[in-house]
């Protein structure tokens, strides 16, 4: 059975999260996000790939699983916090990749994207959008603008479903941190992006 990290009390709707290709569920990342939003009410709930439980386990880095292994540990995962309408679902880059590529089908609540991987680093010319263009969960993806995974210039240019809503993290990376000569910090838009996610979150109710 998958660990999970339950971070706030009990709640409907709650916020099941996956982490990014690269860090685990308990990430600064991660831990801060979780934070922000229980402390607004909403109980979030974390979990790992079977590949990051691994690398947990011997210490040992490896890629993430293909994607049809992720999506039936997502949807396992969600089977043991459900029922699916009352969970937002979501994640981390690749996690959130993973949830709103299985919304529709499992009958989630919403979907909320913390940096979509919109294509790999580098390459823009392979997108990970085509889904995106049909979705019919209430979604939100919270980017930055300087994300090299998909900036504001370029997703602006993509057809995106009308139940996706987009929320820009100013002058934010793919962790939302901003540069410091923006005059903003990375608490600032991690908070911000937090207060988004639970404003979503409310809509929802």
């Amino acid at each position: 059975m998958p660990d999970l990290l339950r971070t706030g009390s009990p709640s409907a709707p709650r916020l099941l999260l996956a982490h990014g290709a690269g860090a685990p569920m308990d990430s600064p990342f991660m831990n801060a996000i979780a934070e922000k939003v229980a402390a607004d009410g909403i109980e979030v709930v974390r979990f790992e790939f079977e590949y990051m439980a691994r690398r947990r386990e011997d210490g040992t880095r490896r890629g993430p699983d293909r994607a049809p292994k992720l999506i039936a540990h997502f949807k396992e995962v969600l089977g043991l916090v459900g029922p699916a309408d009352e969970v937002v679902i979501g994640g981390k880059s690749m996690g959130g990749r993973i949830a709103s590529m299985i919304a529709d089908e499992v009958g989630a609540a919403g979907v909320v994207c913390l940096g979509y991987p919109f294509h790999p680093p580098g390459k823009p010319e392979r997108l990970r959008t085509a889904h995106l263009e049909t979705l019919k969960t209430p979604t939100l993806i919270v980017q930055g603008t300087r994300d090299r995974l998909g900036a504001d210039e370029e997703v602006a240019t993509y057809s995106l479903s009308p139940s996706i809503d987009l929320t820009w993290m100013e002058d934010g990376d793919h962790s939302f941190k901003p540069r410091k000569k923006s005059g903003r910090t990375r608490d600032q838009n991690l908070k911000a992006a937090a207060s988004v996610v639970v404003e979503f979150i409310r809509r929802l109710e």
